[in-house]
Order: C-alpha cells, then sequence, then structure tokens
C-alpha cells in the first residue's frame, strides 16, 4: 500500500493559493503535541477542524501545546464540529468540552463561544452545525 503525503499535499495547495493571491506567507508541517518545537510565538492563531479530531484527553494536551506558541494575551480561533443541530458532523464538540480543554490549567485565561457553520464536502449549501472559539491565552 502506497501512502499519502496529506500535510504535504494541503501545504503545497496553500502555498499555491497564497502564491496565485501575492499573499506572503510560510507555511509548515509540524506535530500538533508538541509546537514548542517550532521554537516560535504567534500573535494569532487558527484551528480550522482540527481540535474535533482529538479525544478528551489529546484535546488538554493539544490546548497546552498551543499555549507554548501563543504569546501571552494572544488568540486562538478555533471553529470545530458543534454536538447541536441536525446533521452534525463527525466528532461533534460541546462548548464543555472547549471549555474544558481551554482553561487555566492549560494556559488560557479566556474563551467566548459563538455558533457557527463549517463548510465540507458532505454537508451542501448550508454546512454543518459548529463552534467558533475566540481564545485568549494567559
Amino acid at each position: 500500500m502506497v501512502g499519502v503525503d496529506v500535510a504535504g499535499t494541503a501545504l503545497a495547495k496553500a502555498r499555491e493559493k497564497a502564491a496565485d493571491r501575492g499573499i506572503d506567507v510560510e507555511f509548515v508541517a509540524g506535530d500538533a503535541f508538541a509546537l514548542e518545537r517550532l521554537h516560535r510565538t504567534f500573535e494569532t492563531a487558527l484551528d480550522s477542524g482540527l481540535f474535533h479530531t482529538f479525544d478528551s484527553d489529546e484535546r488538554r494536551r493539544y490546548a497546552s501545546s498551543l499555549g507554548s506558541v501563543i504569546a501571552p494575551g494572544g488568540t486562538l480561533y478555533l471553529l470545530c464540529f458543534a454536538d447541536v443541530g441536525a446533521d452534525i458532523g463527525p466528532h461533534p464538540i460541546s462548548q464543555d468540552d472547549l471549555r474544558a480543554a481551554f482553561d487555566a490549567s492549560t494556559g488560557w485565561s479566556g474563551i467566548e463561544i459563538e455558533p457557527e457553520r463549517v463548510h465540507t464536502r458532505y454537508h451542501g449549501d448550508t454546512g454543518a452545525p459548529a463552534w467558533l472559539a475566540t481564545i485568549t491565552r494567559s
């Protein structure tokens, strides 16, 4: 069986889109549970569809890992499948799940959660129920 380099393919597409749009950006692949290996900090980070793939223990590890690269006072914007409504996506997340992962013990000081929609190939024009969380680093 031949392996597929999903990250490599995604990065190549992202770089191509950025170049087509004249956007100067750097894309890198890394271990979501060991982001400190990047040896960098950021004011802002985006998670669009990764958080909901983890189980509860992994979610806390991921939150801690993100905390290692987000500057104090920085912001994480996180979009994940929600556990409410019709036609929910795989691995739906509750607001309590989000709050449990991104609390003071994992380096976070605040979270605001709003209902949103996430558009996928499988959910038609309206998308699936989602949460958009705005999370502040301690």
